[in-house]
């Protein structure tokens, strides 16, 4: 079995593919005690994860998402920081609608699927479409963690945990920062607007 992870020791991005034999989880280019296990390990733990050259859908110049953004908010998506517990504009937010990414507005999260999970960051345990949010390995900060992160633009938005409520079991822990809203009476009311502009085009093209 072939394990790739992305590191980045020292500020540069490299690829360490984890060789590992099938059912003794040993490298097979060395010995099962070499001081080079040991030093692929540390990497691995320390080195937090490292964003892949992958091409989003979605493209924005840096220039304008600093101008467009908070410097909070370009900080949390831009360069996968995280605000502090229970600072967040939306972890106690409790208005019906919908959470977009602050950064290309994609849709992610009904307020349906939101819930206090005590840990003071915005929660939910359903994504609105599962292809919204893109799953990448995380070892940052000594741990493993899965970062959540937005599949239009790459925004990242936070993590995933297997401790939420039924029936997914999921926790998506997303920063307030990565977040936009948009109220379900505003969402109502551009659609009524859209249905009557229809409707006027149509009673026009009646009468003529």
């Amino acid at each position: 079995m072939r394990l790739t992870h992305s590191i980045q020791p020292v500020g540069v991005c490299v690829q360490v593919h984890l060789m590992y034999r099938p059912y003794t989880g040993r490298f097979p280019f060395t010995s099962p005690h070499s001081p080079l296990n040991a030093v692929v390990f540390l990497l691995l733990l320390f080195s937090g994860a490292c964003r892949t050259k992958k091409t989003w859908p979605v493209k924005f110049s840096e220039e304008e998402l600093r101008k467009r953004l908070t410097p909070m908010q370009y900080h949390i998506t831009q360069q996968r920081g995280t605000e502090s517990a229970f600072t967040g504009e939306f972890t106690h937010h409790n208005e019906e609608g919908t959470y977009t990414c602050v950064v290309c507005g994609a849709q992610l999260f009904s307020s349906n699927s939101k819930f206090d999970s005590g840990s003071g960051w915005p929660s939910f345990f359903e994504l609105l479409k599962e292809e919204s949010v893109t799953l990448s390995d995380d070892f940052s900060y000594g741990m493993h963690r899965v970062e959540t992160t937005c599949s239009q633009c790459g925004g990242h938005l936070g993590h995933l945990f297997d401790d939420g409520p039924r029936p997914t079991g999921k926790r998506y822990c997303i920063n307030s920062a990565s977040l936009g809203f948009q109220p379900k009476d505003a969402a109502s009311e551009s659609t009524t607007g859209d249905e009557a502009a229809s409707s006027s085009v149509s009673n026009e093209k009646t009468d003529l």
